[in-house]
């Protein structure tokens, strides 16, 4: 959502602290997110400094065929301008004291390079459908179930294989004349250092990582005839670190002897960051797209369900979860389609005076396909029941019951791997409304407290970091704080149980038989 994520978060806040008091050693933060890139300075308690915060936005660019795409130049002249400005404005004492870069980026990108570093595509991103195809190819040729047990990623465009088969049928030569395939995460590092290494953490989330054995999976790469010479290699048990070189060298000679942290996807970083490290806490993000996630140590699920996916944040811990293609995403469209955007606190007024599901309409939230629980890349968005009595504001309100069906379908899917667990959620859409936060608790019929944490993804980055620099011995002993609890009221509950239910239905109807359908006739 577009308002200001100030709602529910405090100004005093522990994860925040003045250059005067904060405490060596200091790490530069850098998330990399699918819509901005942000820059900021963390010290070792894993407080992010006030006053060295750098943003850029820009984004992916889409196409009517289902193409979402980023000129990776130019994303990498936007990351350049966010470290610009972050050494700008971060004090002298600041700079000459961190000792790392800590580095997440938004996961299941895909660009290819040649030898010489250059990106001979652009960065393919999550959204990207135009591999719908290639998946349902991938899924009559091979064993899913198997497969999804092994690199705990369903066959989807947003993931490599079906977007490395649709590269090849689609740009021949493009695809012969590449060198080597890999996430924007590592573009970054390659392009800054010269080197080149996946983490464990961003290979896991492109449906070709082996999750028990972290090693790219031998059986899916000689299906898709991708040798293992034209992947990324993968960071070893001790992390790899990267110095800056060349011109990048030049431009930052501050950061020179810092140690460059290979990226790890912002999923599991947003969950460290907000505390969620441990089957006890279950991290609820709605931010553009949404997402479940519960983060562990330990062995990868040998078993999951198809609704699920397992990534993971370094070589010791997994994290199982979902994500919704539409978020906060969707809402933005519905208020700028209908014209509800000029004053938000006036809307979000009305919205919580409004009965639950009382419109008589369904929404199908899928204007970017779906991903968790069905995967049905085609999927379309639909709005049901409407009539001449329907109200832009009870089409918006459909819209934000739609989503919180979906998380709910997530959260019961999760339940195993995290029984009982308290909810945590974050993202700007939960920040900017207490009344979509409260409807989350409602619809899962469970208590959802909201983080205090800011910048939850690099906070997880810098965690990490610290970790691996010796300066913290784990992940939970600098807590994240939270601040709101919003429990659940039974009768609402009960009314959006009635809404989930009807949703369902036509689900059923005008997706699940529709995939099924047209599967059989392609089969024909």
């Amino acid at each position: 959502m577009k308002d200001s994520p100030a709602n529910l978060i405090s100004e005093d806040n522990r994860e925040e602290v003045s250059p005067r008091d904060s405490q060596q050693p200091f790490v530069l933060a850098l998330d990399v997110g699918s819509s901005s890139a942000r820059a900021i300075f963390y010290d070792a308690q894993a407080r992010a400094i006030t006053g060295t915060l750098a943003r850029v936005e820009r984004g992916f660019v889409t196409t009517a065929d289902g193409g979402s795409e980023m000129d990776a130049e130019e994303a990498l002249a936007g990351v350049a301008r966010v470290l610009d400005e972050a050494l700008q404005c971060a004090p002298p004492e600041i700079i000459s004291h961190t000792k790392a870069v800590a580095v997440s980026c938004f996961w299941h990108s895909l660009v290819g390079v040649d030898a010489e570093g250059r990106a001979l595509t652009p960065v393919l991103g999550w959204a990207d459908t135009r591999a719908a195809g290639e998946a349902a190819e991938l899924r009559h040729q091979l064993d899913e179930r198997a497969t999804h047990r092994r690199v705990g990623c369903r066959f989807h465009p947003s993931y490599w294989p079906a977007k490395l088969r649709w590269l090849k049928k689609t740009r021949a030569e493009i695809y012969q004349a590449v060198n080597r395939w890999m996430s924007f995460g590592e573009f970054l590092a390659l392009r800054l250092s010269g080197e080149v290494a996946a983490s464990v953490s961003m290979a896991s989330g492109t449906g070709l990582l082996d999750q028990r054995r972290c090693v790219w999976d031998e059986e899916l790469l000689a299906q898709l005839s991708v040798g293992i010479e034209h992947l990324p290699p993968l960071a070893g048990l001790r992390v790899d670190t990267f110095s800056l070189a060349g011109e990048y060298a030049d431009r930052w000679p501050q950061l020179r002897r810092c140690k460059l942290f290979p990226a790890i996807g912002d999923g599991v970083a947003n969950n460290i960051g907000a505390g969620c490290v441990s089957r006890e806490r279950i991290s609820l993000m709605i931010g553009t797209s949404g997402a479940m996630r519960v983060a562990y140590d330990g062995e990868a699920p040998a078993e999951l369900p198809s609704s699920l996916w397992c990534y993971r944040a370094d070589r010791r811990r997994v994290v199982v979860g979902g994500a919704l293609s539409d978020g906060g995403g969707l809402h933005d469209w519905m208020t700028d389609t209908l014209a509800l955007n000029e004053d938000a606190k006036a809307v979000e007024r009305t919205l919580t005076a409004l009965e639950p599901n009382a419109h008589d309409l369904t929404v199908l939230p899928f204007w970017a396909g779906e991903r968790s629980t069905g995967w049905h890349p085609e999927a379309r968005g639909a709005i049901l029941g409407l009539t001449t009595h329907t109200r832009p504001l009870e089409i918006l309100q459909a819209s934000m019951e739609a989503v919180a069906y979906r998380i709910a379908l997530l959260a019961a899917e999760l339940e195993p791997y995290a029984p009982g667990a308290e909810v945590r959620a974050s993202g700007g859409a939960l920040w900017a409304s207490s009344f979509w936060t409260q409807m989350l608790a409602d619809v899962m019929n469970r208590p959802v407290k909201i983080s205090r944490v800011r910048e939850a993804s690099s906070r997880g980055a810098v965690l990490l970091a610290l970790e691996a620099l010796g300066a913290i011995k784990s992940l939970d002993e600098l807590p994240a704080s939270v601040g709101q609890t919003f429990t659940p009221d039974a009768k609402r509950h009960a009314r959006y149980r009635e809404g989930l239910e009807r949703q369902q239905k036509f689900y059923e109807l005008l997706v699940s038989n529709q995939e099924t359908s047209n599967t059989a006739n392609t089969e024909q």
